[in-house]
């Protein structure tokens, strides 16, 4: 699959498959950015720990993580694959993953959506030219209500549980790295976990119980830093905005601002499933920020919650500050670096393919108005020699 956001990928190999994997994942996620977006600016905005907090508006937080958008993610990823009736029976299998599971379900979506798509796409295959004359809108509904039914079904009972088994397996397995002592290696696990939507189960499941036990005894505890820290994904979303498809660069700002201000770190994971090689660029920053913490000593008192700059200092104990502050900095240059370089410091993003496209363009424009040209000009000469 192509889109506007992921150039058409050639070649049959592992990188070329994980590339077209990319794509499909973009295509369920980009399309709704404006949505993350929304739900983003409302959080940061009016839950309790946000600038303006209000109760009211603040229980459209909720419903939309948890509804809303894996809904959209669903119904998106059933249009790509068979349309609008792939589209409305991508939703309705959807609410199945939602009701089952009690862990945001974007992964359930992108798995149940186009799923659900291409069974009806095959069941409509099946019975394509097999329908009698004035029967078609009937069975075409009956079918899709059949077939969002069953998938929704599934959802609920086996694809839903699978996914929150996941999640929980990927808390158990940040967990004994922490209790090994090798937090820096954390971050493999982490940040692949994050992209995938799963950083709540992982920080306020796993992290924050364990880190709310040590600053008992300590005063702070570099548990609380683990996944909360901003730089990696700030760094990854300067490094698109100047270095990534241009379609992108628009949206990376203000991205870029609800992350590290507003601590709404969903918002730079779609980049992420876009180009699943940028993976690397965060999990070095947080590699990076983790070692730092490390090296210099510091801790939080409490969970940074959200994981804004300015909920980590004002978590941040006394004579801490510096320490606190070096480690992001450090964590959003590095994924910065390593996300321009994955990024070809703008040469891999597509759009030189699309400049050299240009450029042949007009010159053939220009080979074909110059030979006109002189077609023109030698025809009078023509005309005095007769």
């Amino acid at each position: 699959m192509a889109s506007a956001y992921t150039p058409e990928v050639q070649g049959t190999g592992v990188k070329a498959s994980i590339q077209r994997l990319g794509g499909h994942l973009a295509g369920m996620i980009m399309p709704n950015i404006g949505a993350f977006i929304a739900w983003g600016l409302i959080t940061a905005l009016f839950i309790p720990s946000g600038w303006w907090p209000n109760e009211t508006l603040a229980e459209l937080v909720g419903p939309i993580i948890s509804t809303l958008l894996p809904i959209l993610i669903g119904y998106t990823g059933g249009r790509i694959v068979h349309g609008q009736r792939g589209a409305v029976v991508g939703a309705v299998a959807t609410m199945g993953v939602v009701v089952g599971s009690d862990v945001p379900m974007f992964l359930g979506a992108m798995i149940i959506g186009p799923l659900a798509a291409f069974v009806i796409k095959l069941v409509d295959r099946l019975l394509e030219d097999r329908v009698k004359a004035g029967f078609e809108m009937l069975v075409e509904n009956f079918t899709a209500g059949i077939v969002g039914g069953l998938m929704a079904i599934a959802g609920v009972l086996a694809i839903g549980p699978v996914v929150e088994r996941v999640t929980n397996a990927a808390g158990s397995a940040v967990g004994w790295l922490v209790d090994h002592s090798l937090l820096p290696l954390a971050s493999f696990l982490i940040e692949p976990a994050k992209v995938l939507f799963l950083n709540n189960a992982i920080n306020h499941g796993v992290l924050g119980p364990l880190g709310a036990a040590e600053a008992a005894q300590q005063g702070d505890s570099i548990l609380f830093m683990l996944e909360t820290n901003p730089g990696p994904g700030l760094g990854l979303l300067l490094a698109y905005m100047f270095f990534g498809p241009r379609l992108l660069r628009a949206s990376t700002p203000a991205s870029a601002i609800i992350h590290f201000f507003g601590g709404i770190h969903e918002i730079y994971f779609p980049y992420v499933l876009m180009k699943p090689r940028m993976i690397a660029a965060v999990i070095a920053g947080g590699v990076t920020g983790v070692a730092t913490f490390m090296v210099t000593g510091v801790g939080l008192v409490a969970t940074p919650a959200p994981g804004s700059i300015f909920a980590y200092l004002t978590m941040t104990p006394r004579g801490a500050h510096v320490g606190v502050i070096l480690g992001i900095v450090l964590s959003a240059a590095v994924s910065f670096l390593v996300g321009a370089l994955l990024l070809g410091f703008g040469r891999a993003s597509g759009d030189a393919a699309q400049d050299g496209a240009e450029a042949a363009g007009t010159a053939g424009a220009d080979v074909t108005s110059e030979t006109t040209a002189d077609r023109d000009a030698a025809r009078p000469d023509a005309r005095r020699s007769l």
